[in-house]
Parts: C-alpha cells; sequence; structure tokens
C-alpha cells in the first residue's frame, strides 16, 4: 500500500512547478512572450488587410471584365442567325431568368423566337409512363416513318420536334394541320405548357437543360424535388435533343456548368451522342449565353461542337461560320418531319428514331 507521505511529496511537487512557472511568467519571460505575441497578431493583422485589398481589387477586375462580355456580346452575336426561326425548349420545366436571357441573345443574333415550350413532369415521370404510351400508341403514323423499334418516349419526342418544325406544304411560312395537332396533342395530355402561342415554324431548336443539383448528386436521391435527374429521365431527354436535331435544321443542347449527373454532360460523355449532338455549358453566365447562338449557327452549317469551360468541353468559343441563306418550302422537308439540313446522320442507336 503507497503510504499517504507519497501524496504529500506529489502535491508539494505540482505547487513547486506552478510557482516557478508563475515566477519565469511575470519575470524574464513575460517581456519576450508578450512581444512574440504582440509581433504575431500584427503580422496576421498587415495579411488579413493585404488579402482583403486583393479580394477587393479581383471583385473590382471580375466586375469589369463582366461589364465588358455583357457590352460586347451583342456585337458578337449580331447577324449570326439572321432570319432563322428558332423554338426553345424548356427540357426541365423551369422558370427563370435564364429563358429570358437566351431568349434576348437569339433575338440578338438576328433570329426570331416563334415557339418556347416547358416540358412537364409527366414527360418524364415514371408515374405516367403508362399514359405516355397510350398517347405516343395513338400517334399512328402522324409521325411518317419510324423505326419499329421506336420507344414510346422515342415517339412522344419526335412529334414534339415535328410540332414545333412542321411547315404547311402551300404555305413556307406557316405551320402545317399536322403540326398544330400533334402540339393540342400533347398540350390536352399535359405533356407540355405552351409559354407562348407559335404561329410560324422553327427552323432550329434550343432545348435548356437543368443542373444537377449538389445535394441529390452527394445524397445519390433522385426522389425528392430538385434531385438529380435519374438515368430514366436522361435517356427520355437524350430521345428529345436527337429527335430536334433529326428533324430540325440544327438544334443545340444548352444548360448551366456541367456536373456531371446533368444531360450536357451526359451528351459529351456518350461518343456516339457527342459527334451529333452540339452542347454550350455555363448558360447562367453571359459568356454561356452568348455561345448559344454562335454555336447554333456553327450546327447549322453542319460543325458539331461542345461549348464551354470544362474538361469534358471541346472548345471555348464556336468557330466563326457564314450561314447559308434562308429557303423554305416544301422541299426542305419540315413539311414531313424531315431535316432540311445534315439530319441524314445516322441517330445515337437507343436514343433517337430513324428517318423516313
Amino acid at each position: 500500500m503507497i503510504d499517504f507521505r507519497y501524496h504529500i511529496v506529489s502535491l508539494i511537487s505540482v505547487f513547486l512547478a506552478l510557482a516557478v512557472g508563475i515566477i519565469l511568467g511575470a519575470g524574464p519571460l513575460q517581456g519576450a512572450i508578450g512581444d512574440q505575441l504582440t509581433g504575431q497578431v500584427e503580422q496576421l493583422r498587415t495579411e488579413r488587410n493585404d488579402l482583403r485589398d486583393e479580394l477587393d481589387q479581383a471583385n473590382l477586375t471580375l466586375d469589369d471584365d463582366a461589364r465588358y462580355i455583357e457590352a460586347v456580346g451583342p456585337q458578337l452575336v449580331a447577324g449570326a442567325l439572321e432570319e432563322r426561326r428558332v423554338a426553345i425548349v424548356d427540357l426541365d420545366g423551369a422558370d427563370t431568368d435564364r429563358d429570358e436571357d437566351v431568349a434576348s441573345m437569339l433575338e440578338a443574333s438576328g433570329a426570331e423566337v416563334v415557339a418556347h415550350v416547358r416540358l412537364t413532369e409527366s414527360w418524364t415521370s415514371a408515374d405516367d409512363e403508362s399514359a405516355r404510351e397510350t398517347v405516343a400508341d395513338g400517334l399512328g403514323d402522324k409521325l411518317g416513318d419510324v423505326a419499329e423499334d421506336s420507344t414510346p418516349d422515342q415517339r412522344l419526342a419526335r412529334a414534339l420536334a415535328m410540332s414545333l418544325t412542321g411547315a404547311s406544304d402551300d404555305d413556307p411560312d406557316a405551320r402545317s394541320e399536322g403540326a398544330t395537332e400533334l402540339e393540342a396533342l400533347l398540350e390536352r395530355f399535359a405533356l407540355v405548357d405552351l409559354v407562348s402561342e407559335q404561329t410560324v415554324p422553327a427552323d432550329a431548336v434550343v432545348l435548356l437543360g437543368g443542373p444537377a443539383p449538389e445535394e441529390a448528386v452527394s445524397s445519390g436521391s433522385a426522389d425528392d424535388e430538385g434531385a438529380a435527374p435519374d438515368e430514366q429521365t436522361l435517356d427520355i431527354e437524350v430521345a428529345v435533343a436527337v429527335a430536334a436535331q433529326d428533324v430540325s435544321e440544327a438544334a443545340l443542347v444548352v444548360g448551366p456548368t456541367a456536373e456531371g449527373e446533368d444531360l450536357v454532360s451526359r451528351i459529351r460523355g456518350t461518343e456516339e451522342l457527342a459527334q451529333q449532338l452540339s452542347t454550350v455549358s455555363g448558360v447562367e453566365a453571359e459568356a454561356g449565353q452568348i455561345n448559344v447562338p454562335l454555336a447554333l449557327a456553327a450546327r447549322v452549317t453542319g460543325e458539331v461542337g461542345q461549348f464551354g469551360f470544362e474538361e469534358s468541353a471541346s472548345a471555348v468559343l464556336p468557330p466563326a461560320v457564314d450561314l447559308p441563306p434562308v429557303e423554305r418550302g416544301a422541299d426542305d422537308g419540315s413539311a414531313s418531319g424531315e431535316a432540311p439540313g445534315d439530319a441524314g446522320e445516322g441517330s445515337a442507336s437507343g436514343t433517337g428514331t430513324e428517318e423516313g
């Protein structure tokens, strides 16, 4: 057993050490420690002020760059899509300032935005899959010659594209009866919302994709509102893009900065799709919006590219092109849903419909 005197010795040692520390701290070490701490505080304060000045300067530079891009944007795109008619399709159904910004940039390029539609949740919802199959089966021969193994979603995608681009045989400036019937059918079954009334057929289609939210990507959930699109949703959206390219003079998929779980990333990550469909990312910023009419014009001439600042992009800026003159008429194939341009390119396997 340990004797009590050992506890006394331990306590005395502790108090002696404490006393020595107090004496040294209040005596010879007091000035050195205080000076050292004061110097460190002053150094940290100086570094903080320097970093704040650098941040203010960086913000001023960014503001200047943004003002410059905003000012030069309309000049860069001026005439890029002269006399082209463009339809805008919201794939994610979102009603945001992005829509107006993209439309404004298209109009600044000389294009006329003749249609704006939003796909509803019913277009991609698994709960409405049987309803979509019923609508697709009821389309009959309204779609012309399509692949026998085309899925209901591919048939609906073609119906949407034809409703936007179908022109009358007698008047190329008027929509065909088939186009208006398809539009009415899609609206009646709540598959699309018509943002604006369309009176003339579109030459090209811009498809607006949504982001892949961080919380949905990190959690792996696709059930909550705002969740990242699941594989089936992306397949359906790809089918819409492929059909738009097959039927129109040109189609372009645009979206925010690519995060790896969105439509733009899916297209860029699939070689067959990337060879057929053009994309623009970063559309939430001015630079991305400027790229929209430039990339669409390049696609009209047959140039396919992935434009943005990410590693998945093929270039930052679309190439400058000279558009061919607008030729609308019965021979351009728009009345039947066939592409007047290079739509004869093969569709991606399993994602689009074959041409008739």
